[in-house]
C-alpha cells in the first residue's frame, strides 16, 4: 500500500528516536531517560494497532533485548550502560524477538570491528570508553528496513 499508513508512522518515529539517541550518545555517552519513555507509548500504540507476528513478539523482543544487556552489564561489572539496555527493551517493542537478536548482533560486530581499528590506529585507548547507543541505532535501522532480507541470507547461507 502506497501512502500515509501504520507501517509508515512507526518507522518515522523509530527514525526519529534513532537520530536522537546517536547525537547524544555520541555527544553526552548518556541515552536519556526522557527520550526513550517519550517515544515508549508511541511504540507500544503501534504495536497494537499494526501489530508484529506472533503478537507476543513485542512484548518478548522488549525482554530479550533488555535481558541480554543486563547480563552483559552484571558479567562485565559495568561494561555498558544501563542507557544501553532500556533502549534495547523499547526497540525490542518495535524489531520483535527475531529482529531484536539480529540489532544486537550487528551492533556488536559494528562495536567491535570499529572498536579495534580505533585502538590499532591509536584514536582511542584500550580501556577508554566508546558510546555504544551509535552502533546500536545503525544495526537497528539496517534490522527494522532490511531484516526479512538478513534472515534469509543467513538461512540460504546455513543452506536451511
Amino acid at each position: 500500500m502506497i501512502g500515509f499508513n501504520f507501517e509508515l508512522l512507526k518507522a518515522l518515529f523509530l527514525v526519529s528516536l534513532c537520530v536522537i539517541v546517536f547525537v547524544t550518545d555520541m555527544k553526552y555517552m548518556l541515552i536519556p531517560n526522557k527520550i526513550l519513555l517519550f517515544f515508549l507509548p508511541f511504540f507500544v500504540i503501534l504495536s497494537f494497532i499494526a501489530p508484529l507476528e506472533p503478537w507476543w513478539s513485542p512484548l518478548v523482543g522488549a525482554a530479550a533485548g533488555m535481558g541480554i544487556i543486563a547480563l552483559i552489564i552484571i558479567v562485565s561489572r559495568g561494561g555498558m550502560g544501563a542507557g544501553d539496555m532500556k533502549l534495547f527493551g523499547v526497540l525490542g517493542i518495535v524489531l520483535g524477538l527475531e529482529k531484536v537478536l539480529i540489532a544486537f548482533f550487528l551492533s556488536c560486530l559494528f562495536g567491535s570491528v570499529i572498536g579495534i581499528l580505533l585502538i590499532l590506529f591509536r584514536i582511542i585507548k584500550r580501556k577508554q570508553p566508546v558510546p555504544f547507543g551509535p552502533y546500536i541505532v545503525v544495526a537497528t535501522l539496517l534490522t527494522y528496513f532490511f531484516g526479512d532480507d538478513i534472515i534469509q541470507a543467513y538461512l540460504t547461507w546455513l543452506k536451511i
